[in-house]
């Protein structure tokens, strides 16, 4: 019989280290602390997710390009062709809401991940039949498919680049990750400009240029999956951010209330709705446009105009970033998108180079709207953040339903100009979100606390002590 001084001390299980490594997708609700990451440590991962956003980027760009063409091509009316838009924003909140965010809250970001780029690359292959048949329901389907893991990606990828390292700049780390995206979506104009349309125009031959570049797309997403499953990224559980919470609105108790009470984070969706919806109906419609208010200008040239615009999309994406590292941002989201409004409104009268020039500078100032939405939505919701963050993108719903009424307005009149008359509205609705979170104590303060946090650069210390302090004077008061 063995004594216990003869029983071998048991050792450690040495942990495997490294970039890349198989582990489990489940994650659970155990505290990481990767919401309190360091700058340095988030480096990699971020870089990952960052490629998502260009994926993204790229099939919407892509997606304005083929409306227009398609309405040549296949001959079909300028309210049917929003039918690509319907499938590719309609798929989001069954996404956002639904087995995506479903996935993100038992499994995990690396889960969604996965999923979202596995659902893509379905959809991109199911582009080759769409393409030999001629068949345009064959690539709404194939793109409501590419939107579901687009969808779940989104899901996944803003709030994990808005939670994931210090607080104080989860505004800053979106809008510079939108920023890729939004290099995306010129290199979408580009190529259907110089590749897809460029010797084909508006035949049927372009077609099958389409072809190929879905199936490069579907490859490089699938081989994307797979350095996503091996890759080591931290995971930011519920239990993570609501210690954030705590860490960061010290007596708020904001994340606390259950998530039917976050009221903010309703308020959030409905303004990505609107904006959402807005901005897509001017990125579909921006070539027809084009080719109506300016002489001489072919689909071609015009899809160029387009990639010009989302040029000016993307530098207002990096030039907003840089502001918000010195002014907060709440206010430059108020002030550009006061001037999205403002613009937009002069391209409804405007004709020619002029008109052309003003949804230009509007996309330029819708640049840095839709991230620091979801960025501002999801502060100090602690616990509820993988769920709000379902709900604020859900709101991209809105590119589904706004595109379609802009283009029966266009056909009505025979003017899409006039049509820009809708996008402005759904400006305006969304505008009174941004005058709740500058003027709007309850908003603005919530925002305010965050943005003033130390956590993740040293000083995480003594806002435990400050915590513990206040979690004292209540028991004392109890």
């Amino acid at each position: 019989m063995m004594t216990p001084t003869d029983e071998k001390p048991v050792q450690p299980v040495e942990k495997k280290k490294g970039l890349f490594r198989p582990h489990s997708l489940r994650v659970g609700d155990r505290i990481t602390n990767a919401s309190q990451l360091t700058l340095r440590e988030t480096l990699w991962p971020l870089f990952l997710v960052t490629i998502l956003y260009f994926l993204w980027g790229f099939a919407y760009g892509l997606l304005d390009t083929l409306n227009k063409h398609f309405q040549n091509t296949l001959g079909i009316t300028r309210t049917r062709s929003s039918g690509l838009q319907a499938a590719y924003f309609g798929a989001y909140p069954l996404a956002s809401l639904g087995y995506g965010n479903w996935v993100l809250r038992h499994y995990g970001y690396r889960a969604v991940f996965i999923m979202g780029l596995c659902l893509e690359g379905i959809g991109a292959l199911l582009m080759w039949p769409a393409a030999l048949k001629r068949s345009f329901g064959g690539f709404c389907g194939a793109t409501f498919i590419i939107g579901s893991g687009l969808g779940c990606l989104e899901t996944a990828a803003n709030p994990y680049m808005a939670v994931t390292g210090p607080p104080k700049y989860a505004e800053l780390r979106i809008n510079l990750a939108q920023a890729v995206q939004a290099i995306g979506t010129v290199v979408g104009p580009v190529l259907g400009s110089y590749i897809f349309f460029k010797d084909t125009g508006d035949s049927v031959n372009s077609l099958k240029t389409v072809q190929w570049v879905y199936l490069a797309i579907a490859i490089f997403v699938f081989l994307l999956a797979v350095v996503f499953f091996f890759s080591v990224i931290p995971e930011v559980t519920d239990t993570d951010m609501a210690e954030q919470a705590d860490l960061t609105h010290v007596g708020e108790g904001q994340g606390q209330k259950p998530f039917i009470k976050q009221y903010k984070v309703f308020y959030a969706s409905f303004a990505q709705f609107c904006y959402v919806g807005a901005q897509v109906a001017i990125a579909s419609y921006f070539i027809n446009y084009a080719t109506e208010t300016r002489a001489g200008t072919t689909s071609s040239t015009a899809a160029k105009l387009l990639a010009g615009a989302q040029g000016c999309f993307a530098m207002g994406r990096f030039s907003g970033s840089a502001i918000m590292t010195y002014i907060r941002p709440r206010k430059v989201f108020f002030a550009y998108l006061t001037l999205v409004m403002v613009f937009c409104s002069a391209s409804i009268t405007q004709r020619g180079n002029t008109g052309i020039a003003m949804l230009m500078v509007t996309l330029f100032f819708e640049s840095v709207c839709f991230p620091t939405i979801v960025a501002l939505g999801i502060r100090g919701i602690g616990r509820h953040t993988k769920r709000g963050s379902g709900w604020i993108i859900a709101g991209v719903v809105g590119g589904a339903c706004v595109p379609p009424l802009t283009a029966k307005v266009a056909d009505l009149h025979n003017s899409t100009a006039f049509a820009m008359v809708v996008p402005v509205c759904f400006f305006i609705a969304a505008w009174s979100y941004a005058i709740c979170c500058n003027f709007v104590p309850n908003f603005r303060d919530v925002m305010d606390r965050v943005g003033d946090s130390n956590l993740g650069l040293g000083g995480s210390v003594e806002d435990v002590e400050v915590v513990q302090k206040e979690k004292d004077s209540s028991m004392e008061k109890v």
